[in-house]
């Protein structure tokens, strides 16, 4: 079994080839190729974290098998400095069943997620979306810069973060790491104003997107608040966008941003146009006109990190990197 630490997973998983697999995994949920379960999510009431479980088997041809997500999530991690989430992506020989790589999740979280609104963006955004408001200064508002800027030429990013001294330090990590100039906005909303593309990466119980913030025709990922009791988009906001999803399974049972306006009244289960996949798969025509608004809701699917797994392990074996264990 080849054991693959967090920068090794950063150096042979690159953003461009994340959002090839990424791309390739929306296919394979949405046609059909793959059987995983509702992620598990074990919550005691003795402990201040939690631990979640997705499991599945990928089929399709290449980055295919058994594979699984354990990651616990620990609110005191970000004062220690760690991650808040922490935890292991597992795939297994595709022949033997024998564990085949075992390596960092946060590593593999970061760069997937963004790959998947990278590609949702590529499929729904408008043309020449390139204003860009960022709400969230952590690890997924980093890894989204990352991800817009390969899939549309941003002209303005704006910034924004209950936290002022991280808005800083994320504006002075754009222009260091990536070269990109970015504006820091006191609010949502002065982010959100005139924006063409928004990535929403926030871990809030309270919704920080409302309706009357969002331009005509603006595309918004929906990235964070990934459990029942968070939200980050109004129920507003929610029912006057065309909302498309990574699993309809997972976002009836999952979201916070789409039970709650469906809670009220607002809108219906039906209110999910589509899944990403299908869009992909030409089954959903995606954007229909320059005015629309589209949100991209991201859950996270088992699936997402099975086929990221399989492409590291086989990218870390054929650059000789990682460290081989033997369970024998």
């Amino acid at each position: 079994m080849l054991l693959i630490d967090r920068a090794t997973v950063r150096e042979v998983y690159p953003m461009k080839r994340a959002v090839e697999v990424m791309a390739e995994a929306m296919r394979r949920y949405s046609g059909g190729l793959v059987d995983q379960p509702l992620r598990t999510i074990l919550r005691p009431e003795r402990d201040s974290g939690l631990l979640g479980t997705m499991p599945g088997f990928v089929a399709g041809g290449e980055l295919a098998g058994y594979g699984l997500k354990a990651m616990v999530l620990k609110p005191e991690n970000p004062a220690r400095g760690l991650d808040l989430h922490i935890g292991i992506v597992m795939v297994f020989d595709p022949d033997t069943g024998a564990p085949l790589a075992l390596m960092d999740a946060g590593a593999v979280t970061a760069v997937r997620t963004a790959a998947v609104s990278a590609v949702a963006t590529d499929a729904l955004a408008r043309p020449d979306a390139g204003d860009l408001a960022v709400l969230g200064s952590g690890v997924q508002a980093r890894s989204h810069l990352e991800a817009m800027a390969l899939v549309r030429p941003l002209r303005r990013v704006r910034v924004w973060s209950r936290t002022p001294a991280n808005a800083e330090a994320y504006r002075r990590w754009a222009a260091e790491e990536l070269g990109i100039e970015v504006e820091l906005a006191a609010g949502p909303a002065e982010a959100l104003s005139g924006a063409d593309l928004v990535c929403t990466t926030t871990a809030t119980r309270e919704p920080v997107v409302q309706a009357e913030d969002l331009a005509p025709g603006v595309h918004l990922n929906a990235a964070g608040a990934s459990f029942a009791d968070h939200r980050e988009l109004s129920s507003q906001a929610v029912a006057r966008a065309s909302f498309f999803v990574d699993s309809r399974r997972s976002a009836v049972a999952e979201s916070g941003d789409l039970q709650a306006p469906i809670a009220e009244g607002l809108v219906g289960p039906d209110h999910v146009l589509a899944e990403l996949g299908e869009v992909l798969l030409g089954t959903h025509q995606g954007r229909r006109s320059a005015e629309e608004i589209t949100v991209y809701k991201s859950l996270g699917l088992g699936v997402q990190d099975i086929m990221s797994g399989f492409a590291i392990a086989e990218a870390a074996a054929a650059q000789g990197l990682g460290h081989t264990w033997n369970l024998d």
